[in-house]
C-alpha cells in the first residue's frame, strides 16, 4: 500500500521496526524449518493453568505475557485478528485521515482510495487479538501498474497477546512517486501473516495516483 519515487520499479527493503524483507522467494533455509517437528501445543489457557502453583514460575509468565485478560482467551491454539481499521495518514492533506472500508472477503470494489502524487503517507491500522498469542505479524504489499509488478515489501510488526482493547500500529512513511509516468491507476495485494503462515487479512484492491487527493 506504498510506493517510492526513486524505488518505483525496484523491491524495496522493509525498515523500521526490524528487518524488513523484499524477497518473496523460497530458500533452502526455509525448506529445511518447515520441516522441523515441535513438540505438542498447548492453548494459552493451558499454558497458564500449567504449573500454577509454582509461584517463580507464575510470575515469570506474568512478565512474559503481560496483562492477559483471561477473559480475552479462547480454547483454541489458533489466535484471532481482527482488522476494525484501516487508514491513510497524510500531514498534507487538508481532510482528516483517509479510512478504508474492510469487505468480509477483503475484496473492496472499485477504486479503493487515491495518492496525491508525490505526497508523504503514512498507514496505520488497528485490530485485536483474542483466544492465543499472535507471533512475528508481518505485513506484505506487492502492488503491479499495468500487469508488470512495480513494489514489493514485507514488514514486520511484532508479538502481540490478547486483549479486549485494540493495537494501533503505523507502518514507515512513504512517498508516493510523482510525474506523467507514476500517474494512474494500480492494483496491488496486502497480507497479514504470522509466524505459522495464518493469512488474518488478505486485501486486494485498486487505486490511483493524481494530481491531488481523490
Amino acid at each position: 500500500m506504498g510506493l517510492d519515487d526513486d524505488k518505483k520499479n525496484k523491491e524495496k527493503d522493509g525498515p523500521q521496526e526490524s528487518d524488513g524483507e523484499s524477497s518473496f522467494y523460497t530458500t533452502d533455509q526455509d525448506d529445511d524449518e518447515s520441516t522441523l517437528h515441535l513438540g505438542p501445543q498447548r492453548t494459552l489457557k493451558e499454558q497458564l493453568e500449567k504449573d500454577k502453583d509454582d509461584e517463580s514460575l507464575r510470575k515469570w509468565k506474568e512478565q512474559i505475557l503481560g496483562g492477559v485478560d483471561i477473559n480475552n482467551i479462547g480454547e483454541t491454539l489458533d489466535p484471532e485478528v481482527k482488522f476494525l481499521i484501516v487508514a491513510i495518514v497524510s500531514p498534507e492533506r487538508p481532510e482528516p485521515d483517509i479510512v478504508l472500508s474492510i469487505p468480509e472477503d477483503g475484496n473492496p470494489q472499485g477504486l479503493w482510495f487515491t495518492l496525491k502524487e508525490g505526497s508523504h503517507y503514512r498507514l496505520k491500522f488497528s485490530f485485536q487479538v483474542g483466544n492465543n498469542i499472535v507471533s512475528g505479524l508481518r505485513y506484505t504489499n506487492t502492488v503491479w501498474k499495468s500487469g508488470l509488478r512495480v513494489f514489493s515489501t514485507k514488514d514486520m510488526i511484532g508479538t502481540f497477546s490478547p486483549q479486549p482493547d485494540p493495537y494501533t500500529h503505523e507502518m514507515p512513511e512513504e512517498t508516493a512517486p510523482s510525474g506523467f509516468m507514476a500517474r494512474g491507476s494500480y492494483t496491488a495485494k496486502s497480507k497479514f501473516i504470522d509466524d505459522d503462515n495464518k493469512c488474518h487479512l488478505e486485501i486486494n484492491y485498486t487505486f490511483d495516483i493524481r494530481k491531488d487527493w481523490g
